[in-house]
């Protein structure tokens, strides 16, 4: 043992290092400002008489809201399953090697996108000045079945007609970058085993192409959610037009407002949630690890720890791994 081995061994072991955390007195001061300016918000909102939070809470789930949120729910709900079903039909046309399928879905595309969806509604509740009854029968010989149009589109079916349609046009803009996002040997692969090129996008394409679509199809329902209010200019009654209608007769407009907008950022949040979910879920093909559900983050939060990562693919119900990791 040479000298520097024995001064080492006489001194016995280093000490142990000490780390000392980098300090960020700019997140303090930016954390100190938005406390500041949350305070004054909410002093705001609960101090401020003009907010009439006993009106609003009267109001809350009165029978005229109720039946406007009914009306804005199926709205949503029947006008986004219009889109998505015919957004997949014009993308699948629009990557069609047929040159007149591809040519009408552009058109319809470049129709329906290119005019405001407000002017769509007024157009179809306006549709009896242009053709007083629809029917069925030869061209220009007689007519098997006809219908008054005002009879046979009423508001409420102009309105979906306006938002689904309309909705159509950009579901399909959003298929079309999904499908194209799977690669182009997936498809060929299919057909190398005998599948159709229906059978190859159903069953091959389209469920790869999910964790492309999801995303902005979430973004689409909520802006559908938050664009049904437009179905007021033609007079349909759901939550904004309810409200409208109460408030002309009381003159209480800032408590209405609050309470539609408190319906809307309510089912605005569970969407939200629902689009959180089947991105995770259709993740699964792509991540090793999913990413932890918000109960996970919440229960990591209170133990002061990082979240545990959520369910690995290969190991969730269902498959041969077993359980959950």
């Amino acid at each position: 043992m040479n000298s520097l081995d024995k001064g080492t061994a006489e001194k016995g072991r280093p000490d142990t290092i000490r780390a000392v955390p980098v300090r960020h007195p700019g997140r303090w001061a930016g954390a100190v400002v938005i406390a500041l300016l949350a305070a004054m918000l909410l002093s705001a909102l609960f101090t401020n008489p003009a907010f009439k939070w006993d009106i609003v809470g009267q109001y809350l789930f009165h029978a005229s809201i109720m039946h406007g949120l009914l009306v804005t729910l199926e709205l949503t709900v029947l006008a986004m399953l219009m889109g998505v079903v015919g957004g997949i039909v014009l993308a699948v046309m629009r990557l069609s090697p047929n040159p007149l399928l591809a040519g009408v879905a552009w058109v319809y595309i470049w129709v329906f996108r290119g005019t405001p969806v407000l002017v769509q509604l007024v157009f179809w509740n306006f549709l009896g000045l242009i053709w007083a009854k629809l029917s069925i029968g030869v061209p220009w010989g007689p007519e098997f079945w006809s219908q008054q149009t005002n009879v046979l589109i009423p508001t409420f079916v102009a309105a979906l007609l306006g938002l689904g349609l309309n909705e159509a046009a950009y579901m399909a803009e959003i298929v079309r970058g999904g499908i194209q996002s799977v690669d182009e040997g997936q498809a060929e692969a299919a057909h190398a085993l005998g599948m159709s090129r229906f059978q190859a996008m159903r069953r091959i394409v389209l469920p790869q192409a999910m964790r492309v679509i999801i995303p902005p199809t979430g973004n689409e329902t909520i802006s559908m959610l938050k664009t049904t209010s437009l179905v007021s200019v033609i007079s349909l009654e759901e939550i904004f037009r309810a409200g409208q209608v109460i408030y002309s007769r009381n003159y209480q407009n800032i408590p209405l407002l609050i309470v539609v907008s408190l319906w809307y950022l309510f089912f605005t949040s569970v969407l939200t949630i629902g689009q959180y979910y089947l991105e995770r879920y259709y993740a699964r093909g792509s991540n090793r690890t999913l990413p932890p559900t918000p109960l996970q983050r919440l229960r990591g939060l209170f133990a002061g720890k990082p979240a545990a990562p959520g369910t690995s693919p290969r190991t969730a119900p269902g498959h041969d791994g077993g359980g959950p990791a």
